[in-house]
Formats: structure tokens, sequence, C-alpha cells
């Protein structure tokens, strides 16, 4: 009696609260973007290094508005295009009536490698050339492996490795597994007491962005200044791009700490591998076919062997301006201004500019007619190794004051510097500067001088108290030089005219054209 009555509770609750798949949520995809700002941030642990073109390591916060029409009760959001790169924890969405609650990252992306994998143990078919007859016969067949190190598949034949046969041949699928996106999707559990639509703030940081500051600096044909050009270059390592974009740059160190790098997916091209059973001549890797379909690619498909970076390394070149633009071409009014983020810098640009994907772009950040300039050659005397002549270095300084063609904050950078001689302009050296403040000194060496040489000497020892020095320095250059002196210790007298900046002494000496100089000074052990 009592099971009797246990089943009809059962039977009852079962009514009541029936158990079915379309009690799930319902899904909302918003895939249009309004308007989107991205910030970029530099790779925080990188220097003088330039940016890494497989996965750039620095980050964005990405702003995006869209509009999103809610059912009523609980639905998912699926905000469709987001950044590859993005941090879920950071995700931040405004605008919706009862908030989140819950968020996912969906990192399954449709690629040709993510198909394979979505496919596996599953059943495809296979367009492939008969050897035998010449013509095309298809081929049902299951994926075994796949798809890193190659494609195993089993046929009513056996078992072989895909695309290792040296016969065109093509794998197709019954369709796209529902949780394969075609673009990075952020989805977000929703609850609305009504239908309605609503304009939501879409707010988050995301890895594989970085930006870095490039300067062009040509002397003028009067040897007195320079003509100086200034050019952000950003990096979209992700699958996304953000068109028509409101681009902004952060320039200082900032701390963040660090994470797994790139998302690990399965997006990607396919890589095959064949068993080395043969040689090339027998199956040139140039002829295999393509395999996969691929929405965006040149031809419709998209081959297995790194065409795409090929691709992409050519849309790179063709982003980017040439070194010899001539500086007139940059126009004032589209030069990034410059504010003030607390101890930051933020440089933002005046237009809107699309971001593509896996692309470097550059846009302007300074143009400069006449920036005062000094050539001088640098010596460090702290070592007098063997007593040989070395090359001094190459010197150019420059002061961020605004009387003198500056005045305003750098961000670190290249600094590439040009001259034009017969007609052409030829390359003379290049330095990394540090990211520099209103009224700093900028000082660069851009090489070694072949014609200001300089020997150091250690002449005598006075009981460990005082030690005599000699600096020995040519010029063989048809112009007088001047050459800075950099001393690491203390000085006894101080020779008139040096000065003293940090743990150093400096003392700038003059070499007559064609001559030499030789230059004395003594030690204080004492001190030091």
């Amino acid at each position: 009696m009592r099971s009797a009555w246990a089943l009809a509770a059962l039977a009852l609750l079962s009514v009541s609260n029936p158990v079915r798949a379309s009690d799930s949520p319902p899904v909302v995809r918003s895939v249009a973007i309004d308007d989107v700002a991205v910030t970029v941030y530099r790779a925080p642990n990188r220097s003088s290094g330039g940016i890494d073109p497989d996965w750039p390591e620095g980050f964005a916060f990405v702003a995006e508005t869209r509009k999103v029409a809610l059912p009523a009760g609980t639905a998912v959001v699926r905000f469709e295009g987001v950044a590859e790169g993005l941090l879920p924890e950071t995700a931040v969405v405004g605008g919706l009536p009862d908030g989140v609650i819950e968020k996912n990252r969906d990192a399954r992306l449709l690629s040709s490698a993510g198909l394979v994998d979505a496919y596996l143990k599953r059943r495809v078919t296979l367009q492939r050339t008969d050897p035998a007859t010449g013509k095309p016969r298809r081929q049902d067949a299951i994926i075994q492996a796949g798809p890193h190190g190659g494609v195993l598949v089993k046929t009513a034949e056996g078992y072989e490795a895909l695309g290792c046969s040296g016969l065109p041949e093509r794998m197709t699928y019954g369709g796209v597994p529902k949780d394969l996106s075609a673009k990075p999707t952020l989805s977000v559990l929703v609850a609305s007491d009504r239908p309605r639509t609503v304009t939501v703030q879409l707010l988050y940081l995301a890895e594989g962005f970085d930006w870095a500051a490039n300067y062009i600096a040509e002397r003028r044909a009067d040897g007195e200044a320079l003509a100086m050009t200034g050019w952000i270059t950003v990096a979209n390592g992700g699958v996304t791009s953000f068109p028509g974009a409101q681009l902004n740059v952060i320039a200082g160190r900032l701390e963040k700490q660090e994470s797994t790098g790139a998302p690990a997916t399965d997006a990607g091209p396919l890589r095959l591998e064949c068993w080395p059973m043969d040689i090339t001549s027998t199956h040139p890797l140039w002829a295999l076919p393509d395999l996969i379909p691929v929405r965006g690619s040149q031809n419709g498909y998209q081959r297995g062997y790194g065409d795409e970076i090929l691709v992409t390394a050519q849309m790179r070149m063709e982003s980017m301006p040439s070194v010899s633009t001539p500086i007139s071409v940059v126009s004032s009014n589209t030069l990034a201004s410059q504010e003030d983020i607390g101890d930051l810098k933020q440089y933002r640009l005046p237009f809107r500019t699309d971001i593509a994907a896996k692309q470097q772009k550059q846009v302007a950040l300074i143009a400069r007619d006449r920036v005062i300039y000094e050539q001088l050659y640098s010596a460090y005397v702290g070592n007098p190794g063997r007593g040989d002549f070395r090359p001094a270095g190459i010197l150019m300084r420059m002061w961020n004051r605004k009387a003198d063609g500056l005045g305003l904050a750098l961000p670190a950078g290249t600094i590439t510097f040009f001259e034009e001689t017969g007609g052409r302009r030829l390359l003379v050296g290049e330095a990394f500067a540090a990211d520099k403040a209103v009224d700093e000194r900028i000082d660069l060496t851009i090489g070694d001088s072949g014609g200001v040489r300089y020997r150091v000497v250690q002449t005598t020892d006075r009981d460990g108290k005082r030690r005599d020095w000699q600096v020995t320095i040519t010029n063989d250059r048809p112009v007088e030089a001047d050459v800075e002196l950099a001393i690491p210790f203390a000085l006894d007298p101080v020779p008139e005219g040096a000065e003293q900046r940090g743990s150093n002494w400096y003392w700038r000496v003059r070499v007559p054209a064609n001559d030499r100089r030789v230059q004395t000074f003594v030690q204080n052990m004492k001190d030091d």
C-alpha cells in the first residue's frame, strides 16, 4: 500500500514539474556592437624589445555598447565577437534589469582544427581522387585522432593519415556542432520580469594586445635640427576585429599579475603530418590540396601549412607607412592628443579607426619640423683595458623642451635616424629611449664612431690613496669633435667644466679636426 502511494506521489510530481529539454532557458544572441572603445596597455615586462607577432603580451580594456532584446524570465545572452583573449573574471555587464546570475567564456571557436576536434570519433565524408581512374570519389570515414599532430581517419580500407596520399582530397562535415562558435563568445545568464529591449555596456580586460612608439628623425640640410615624426604601433593578436573603434593607448608601467597567456582553444589552421616513408619529390608539400573551407580566406579555402601566416604578414607590411614618408604628409589634426590618467599618460586618437584581427597598424603621434639636437661622442674611462684604442660612441642629445622643438611627454620607443646624402635617405643609426617627461634630457647612443677613438691608461698609483689616469682621444674627421668622458669615480681636483650626474662625473673636451688630445686626471681613492 505504501509503495502504491509512493508511486502515485512520484507520478504527481512528474506531472506538476516535468523535466524537458524545452525547460532550458532561451538563448539570445548579441552580435552587433553599436559602439566600442579599445584602450591598449603595453606589455608590462617589455622594455626595448619588439611586439610579439604571435601573441602580443600586453592587454586592452574594451568597452562595448550593445542593444539586447530580453524575454520575460531567465535567458542566456551570448555576446558574440568579444576579444579572443577576454578574461571572464574581469567582465562587467551593465544595463541589465536584474543583473547577471553567471558568466561563461565560450572558448571553442569554429576553425579547421576546431571542426576536427568536434568531430572526433564521428563520421565525415572524404572526397578524393581515385588513383586508378583519376576521377573523384566520395568515401565515408571516421576521425580517429586529431587535430594536433595530424589527422588519422578510419575508412573501409583501414586506417590512414589524412593528406598523405599525395592526391587531391577534401573532408566535409554534416554540420557545425552547436558548441562551436564562429566568434569568441561571452555568455551570461540573466533574468527579466518582462520582455524588454535594453542598452547594455560590456566592459572587460583582454590579453593579446600591445602597442609601441616608434620615432623617425631626419637630419635637416643645415645640420642644426631634426625633422621628427612619431608613430603609435598597435597590435591585435586575436581573431576579433573592432571596426570604427575609439582607440586609446596608455603609457607608463602598470602592475598586472601574470596570466597563462593565449587562450587554450582549438582555433586555427589544420596541421597535417605524414610518416616519412617516401621522398619529397614523390609527394611535394606544395602539391597538397585545400582541405577545409574557411570563411574569409582568400580563395574560399585555407591550406594547412601556414598560408594564413603569410597573408597576415603581407597585411602587416601593407598597413605600415614607409619610413621614407615625408614629414609634411602628417596632418596636425590626425595626431593623438595627450591626457593625464593619474600617473599614467593616455594618448587618444581624434578619429575612429578599425582595429583589425591579426594586424598591426600605425597612427601618428607627433610631427615636429625642427628639433634642436647636439651630436657628441661618448667615452667611458673607468676601465683601462689593455691600453688599446676603442671607438667612441656616437651620442645624439636632445632636450624635451618646447623651446627646442618638443615639449611633450614622449612614450618609450625606438628612434631611427636618417640623413639625406646625394639625394638618397640613408640610415645612420637607431636607439631605444625610455619614457621621457617634459624638460628631460634625451641621450641616445646610435653606434660607434670610426673616426673618433680613445685610449685609457692608468699611469701611477700613489700609495693606494690617489691614482693617475690618462686619456688619449684621436679625431681623424674633417671637423672638430666634442667628446664627453664618463668617469665613474671621485676626482681630486675636479677638472674645470666637469659635472656630476648620479654617481659619475662627466667631462666634455673638444678635439680639433684631424688631431688628437691628451687629458689627465687624478682619482681620489679615499672618497670612492
